[in-house]
């Protein structure tokens, strides 16, 4: 270690983290080059330093929680108007809105196209009459009458056949 000056050692490592062996050959060397023992000198002071500020308690003034809430509040009630701000804060819904429209869309224009024949056959084959039409426009059927039994039974039958 005597050929070699510390300096480069000191300013790598802090003091404390250095063994006793290390230590030892610092303080060895510091004594025979002037210019190391100057640099030992400022890293023990600078340690010194730095133990002595750790330790001491900092407490910030009375009310500097809130003087600094209300000058943020200042300065954000003193911002104009920015889209970009608003965009910042409702992008994701509006991109999430957005998004969801164009699906139900898709679903609404391009589902119903692409119905099967099967459907469309059922669509045509089946009677044109509701329930509600030949219950209440009674006064307009035929002459032979319908009972209500038949109505119901036609009806059943015809939801049981279209659940198959």
């Amino acid at each position: 270690m005597r050929d070699e000056h510390i300096k480069k050692l000191l300013d790598e490592a802090p003091l404390s983290s250095l063994g006793r062996a290390e230590l030892a050959a610092v303080r060895a060397h510091a004594e025979t080059c002037a210019e190391c023992g100057r640099a030992f000198e400022a890293a023990r002071a600078a340690s010194l330093m730095l133990k002595a500020r750790a330790q001491e308690a900092f407490e910030p003034p009375p009310f500097f929680q809130t003087r600094v809430l209300a000058a943020l509040r200042e300065r954000q009630a003193n911002a104009p108007f920015s889209f970009a701000r608003l965009w910042k804060s409702a992008g994701a819904l509006v991109a999430s809105m957005a998004a969801s429209v164009a699906l139900l869309a898709t679903l609404t224009f391009v589902a119903p196209q692409q119905a099967t024949p099967e459907t469309s056959d059922i669509a045509t084959a089946s009677n044109h009459y509701t329930a509600d039409d030949v219950i209440l426009n009674q006064a307009d059927a035929p002459d032979d009458d319908v009972t209500y039994d038949q109505v119901l039974t036609t009806l059943y039958d015809q939801t049981d056949d279209n659940a198959r």
